[in-house]
């Protein structure tokens, strides 16, 4: 059975994903048709209804999510790994609402926490996510959010933080943060979207059992090639939530879930969101 499974270049998902997708793992009748790319990218992969599997925003997951499931499975999520906001001069609190901000994407869960915790922003910008702090830099913005491997490389690039959005979210709902997560359409059948659960689970074990397998398949795709920030973006974002939600992780999606539907002001009945 051959499925599409779309994944972001980002060393969280390839360390995940390697024995999976490189035969390290027994896929049983699963066949994977691999596609990479920015996660805005694969946020409208998903909006289209082109991938069986993807790894998507949780704030494009809500909107979305009559077609697509969640998997317990390969999450980012945890604590000290949010989204940060970032700039070249001083900012304070009273002037952002009048700056220009570099996001990385309109349907990003980072575009999503800076609605629920700087709501007056409105002049964005959507960039590459590799490309926000060079649009700082050389003042195409006052300031930008970053996340994936810029989050590491901000300040030795000149850069100050003026706020890191995961901290603020951890501060007010006590609750890990909840950044991605991997879809699955839901019209397969259950039988199959429980057993690719399984075997995604499994690919991330073998990872963290053989963390020097993967570096290869890690490097091929990375943005950032220094090890020791792969090692850290790895350590940041892939973690006990990415091998099993759990209850907590799930409660955390869950909460995520209500501040989306008070900044939207919808009425939506979520229902079955995992698999």
């Amino acid at each position: 059975m051959k499925l599409k499974l779309a994944i972001s270049t980002c060393p969280n998902d390839t360390f995940m994903f390697d024995a999976l997708i490189n035969g390290k793992v027994d896929t049983g009748k699963y066949e994977f048709d691999l596609q990479m790319a920015d996660v805005e990218q694969l946020n409208q992969l998903a909006f289209e209804g082109l991938s069986d599997i993807s790894k998507i925003s949780y704030h494009t997951f809500f909107k979305i999510s009559d077609k697509y499931q969640l998997l317990n499975s390969g999450s980012a999520l945890g604590n000290n790994c949010g989204p940060l906001i970032v700039s070249k001069r001083k900012i304070n609190s009273e002037e952002l609402k009048d700056c220009k901000i570099a996001i990385p994407g309109v349907n990003t869960t980072a575009n999503l926490l800076m609605k629920i915790f700087f709501s007056e922003v409105k002049d964005k910008k959507v960039c590459l996510f590799s490309d926000i702090e060079d649009a700082v830099l050389f003042g195409d913005c006052d300031a930008g959010l970053v996340i994936h491997e810029t989050r590491f490389t901000y300040k030795q690039r000149g850069l100050m933080l003026f706020a890191d959005l995961g901290e603020m979210w951890e501060q007010k709902f006590s609750l890990p943060i909840p950044l991605g997560g991997i879809a699955v359409k839901r019209d397969l059948h259950e039988t199959d979207k429980k057993a690719i659960d399984l075997i995604l689970r499994e690919s991330i074990k073998f990872a963290f059992a053989h963390r020097d397998s993967s570096l290869e398949f890690i490097k091929n795709h990375a943005v950032e090639l220094d090890e020791e920030i792969i090692r850290q973006h790895i350590d940041l974002y892939v973690n006990d939530f990415s091998i099993d939600l759990g209850l907590k992780g799930k409660e955390s999606v869950e909460a995520l879930a209500d501040e989306y539907k008070i900044k939207n002001g919808e009425i939506i009945d979520f229902k079955n969101l995992f698999v």
